[in-house]
């Protein structure tokens, strides 16, 4: 089964394909703590195996000129290429804030945006 998992990290197909019912294999976790590591460790094993396979087609179809893979990877792989949310919008009603609202709303964006450092502070 631990083997299994390490080709195909898929429960219900590694059940499958080892004669073994999922009801098993989760009774057997259950029971057994080194079994239930054994089981996560070969499912990690599988995944990165499946990951380079992935990864490793992927390459493949952009050196045959894929545009969709080629696409995919620079979206996925370079931050010019990786897709952006810009919002823009205005807002249409005007709030009149009291004294002190102001001092605080004042405050507060004096903590969030900090002043420029002076000169004397960019040596430090």
């Amino acid at each position: 089964m631990i083997e299994q998992l390490k080709i195909t990290p898929i429960i219900q197909v590694a059940c499958s394909k080892c004669g073994i019912g999922r009801t098993s294999f989760y009774r057997w976790r259950k029971d057994d703590p080194k079994f239930a590591q054994a089981t996560d460790r070969a499912i990690v094993e599988g995944l990165e195996r499946l990951n380079d396979l992935a990864e490793s087609k992927l390459i493949s179809a952009i050196q045959n000129e894929n545009v969709s893979a080629i696409r995919l990877w620079l979206q996925n792989r370079h931050p010019a290429y990786s897709p952006k949310l810009h919002i823009t919008g205005k807002v249409g009603q005007e709030i009149e804030l009291s004294e002190e609202d102001a001092k605080l709303l004042k405050q507060a964006l004096l903590l969030a945006v900090p002043d420029e450092p002076k000169d004397d502070e960019e040596d430090e």
